[in-house]
Parts: structure tokens; C-alpha cells; sequence
């Protein structure tokens, strides 16, 4: 099959899987120190700061910046179908997770893994929701089967163009639980930006008893660059021996 059909860089389409190296020099990896709440990358430590989510959310973490090879990749597995940038975000999501564990990440209660779902016609269009891709990927890793948790009950317009308030007011009573609700859930989306989405999925399941919803997207959306030890990153693949040893460090 690779033969027949080579993977290819899912920035550019055209050097090596998943990021070939002038398509590197356009990502930026979200690295600690930062925001202990959001995940932010600053340049030292601090519990919270104003690029934070809505209140609904207890944490949330990000693995790269949304611009350049990754912002094209995540549009085309969005728009394009192209399935596998779920399989190559999957580990760098797991180990932005790792790598800056959220307060109470040492909970002994199982995380039950969800995603944040598309509305049924977007879904039946689209033929599949990069979501609950990107989820399915992500417990794979993580040694767990994700579970549906939501249904979104508003059929609501794309998002990327409002502003933040618009966001809130279109997305009010958008989603419902489609069951009580586990202690500890990990909600997994593609793109974070401004968090109102997420918010609104993460109040739905606090009204059916969760105590708290942390939320890991692919990439995040900022109110400007990150700082410079971002960016061009070495995207030795989470798990080999290289990742292993930055990860130690």
C-alpha cells in the first residue's frame, strides 16, 4: 500500500509523512513553561492568564499553534478527508498532555476519553467527524475506547468567522449529555481558539454530574506568537528514543 499510494507531508502534500522540513519551520510545538490552567506557553509559570477558556472547563492542553503546516493539515482532515492527520496528531497530543499534566491528572478515576460531535447533517455530508477521529486515536494510545457523551442538538453555523460573543450566544444549549456523566473525562476537539465550543459541551456534561471537564485539542488558536523555543521543533515522533529523552529533560 505504500507503495501504491506513499504517504506524503501533510502540510505541503508533497515531502515526507507527517511533516516534511520546510513545513516544520512553520510549526510551532506548545512546550511548558506557561498557563497551568490552559496550557499557554509563556515564559515562566503561572495558574492562570487571559487567554484561559470559559469557566466550564477545568483545564485544557494543545499540542502545536494553529498556523502554517498544521493549520493546512487539520483544514484538510476537516474539509479535504484526509483521515491519517488524526493518526499523525494523535501521539503529540497525548504527549503535550504528558509532558504538562493538568491539576489532578493523578486522579486514580478512569478518564473516559469523548469528543465534541458535529451535528448529524454536517456529519452525514462530511462522511465521518475529524473529532471523534482524532479521539479514537487518541484512546488508542492512551489504552482506552472513547464513548459518546454528547449529542449536538442546535445545528449551529461554522464558527470560524464570528467573534467570541457570537460564538456564546450561537452555541447556547447546542449540545446535551447522552448519559450521566463519568467522574473524569478528557474532551477531545481539533482546533481550540476561542473555547466557547468546548465551554458549551463541558457545561451540558457538568449539568449531568461531571466535577470537571479538561479538554485536549491538536492545536490552539493564541492571541499572538508563542515564544521562540517553539517553534521549529525536531518532530522526532512521541516514543522514540529522542522524544523519550526531551521528554525526561
Amino acid at each position: 500500500m505504500d507503495v501504491l499510494f506513499p504517504t506524503e507531508c501533510l502540510g505541503c502534500g508533497r515531502g515526507s509523512w507527517p511533516f516534511c522540513t520546510a513545513c516544520r519551520r512553520r510549526i510551532a510545538l506548545l512546550t511548558p513553561p506557561g498557563c497551568h490552567r490552559c496550557g499557554r506557553p509563556l515564559e515562566y509559570v503561572v495558574d492562570d492568564c487571559s487567554d484561559c477558556p470559559p469557566a466550564p472547563i477545568s483545564w485544557a492542553r494543545a499540542a502545536f499553534l494553529y498556523e502554517g503546516a498544521v493549520r493546512y493539515a487539520l483544514i484538510r482532515l476537516k474539509f479535504g478527508g484526509l483521515r491519517t492527520t488524526a493518526v499523525a496528531m494523535a501521539p503529540w497530543m497525548v504527549w503535550a498532555l504528558a509532558t504538562s499534566p493538568p491539576e489532578g491528572s493523578g486522579d486514580r478515576a478512569p478518564t473516559v476519553v469523548t469528543w465534541v460531535p458535529l451535528g448529524s447533517r454536517r456529519r452525514r455530508i462530511r462522511g465521518y467527524d475529524q473529532a471523534e477521529l482524532l479521539a479514537r486515536a487518541v484512546g488508542a494510545i492512551m489504552g482506552c475506547s472513547p464513548r459518546r457523551l454528547l449529542r449536538r442538538v442546535v445545528e449551529t453555523a461554522p464558527q470560524a468567522r464570528r467573534s467570541g460573543p457570537e460564538r456564546r450566544r450561537g452555541l447556547r444549549g447546542a449540545f446535551e449529555a447522552t448519559c450521566d456523566a463519568p467522574p473524569r473525562i478528557l474532551l477531545i476537539d481539533d482546533v481550540l481558539t476561542s473555547g466557547s465550543t468546548v465551554a458549551s459541551c463541558a457545561l451540558a456534561l457538568r449539568r449531568a454530574g461531571a466535577p470537571g471537564v479538561g479538554v485536549l485539542a491538536a492545536a490552539r488558536s493564541l492571541g499572538g506568537a508563542g515564544p521562540a523555543r517553539c517553534y521549529n521543533p525536531p518532530m522526532s515522533q512521541p516514543g522514540s528514543v529522542v522524544a523519550r529523552e526531551r521528554s525526561s529533560r
